[in-house]
């Protein structure tokens, strides 16, 4: 089992936490013009439309994505307000440093997430 966090490692995450924060954010701003609807009445080819159009998709789910690993992000400092961060919100055992390093926002040890993501 790990050990818990020291207060230079909470402190470092943190941080990293923050700066993801603020890079997320960036790249929803510039990324909104990207998924708006495709302009139907656009004198473009049908191919080309197409094209647009899927690459607006992508940018919606790209966005989607984001949007998720920031409210995840958001999670993750509201645990550090509560002094929960670090610790599973399944089964409240440590998550682990090098999982945190890895993925700060993450909410589940990796026991805890691997079963989730098998369905067990």
């Amino acid at each position: 089992m790990d050990e818990e966090l020291t207060s230079a490692q909470l402190a470092e995450l943190h941080q990293q936490l923050l700066q993801l924060r603020v890079e997320l954010r960036q790249l929803l701003a510039e990324s909104a013009e990207q998924s708006q609807p495709v302009d139907l009445d656009k004198p473009i080819g049908r191919l080309s439309r197409m094209d647009e159009m899927q690459q607006q998709s992508m940018a919606q789910a790209n966005r989607r994505s984001t949007e998720q690993r920031l409210g995840q992000i958001e999670a993750a400092l509201a645990r550090i307000g509560r002094d929960e961060y670090g610790w599973c919100v399944a089964c409240e055992e440590e998550i682990g440093c090098g999982r945190l390093k890895a993925r700060p926002e993450a909410p589940f040890c990796l026991s805890c997430q691997t079963q989730r993501e098998t369905g067990r």
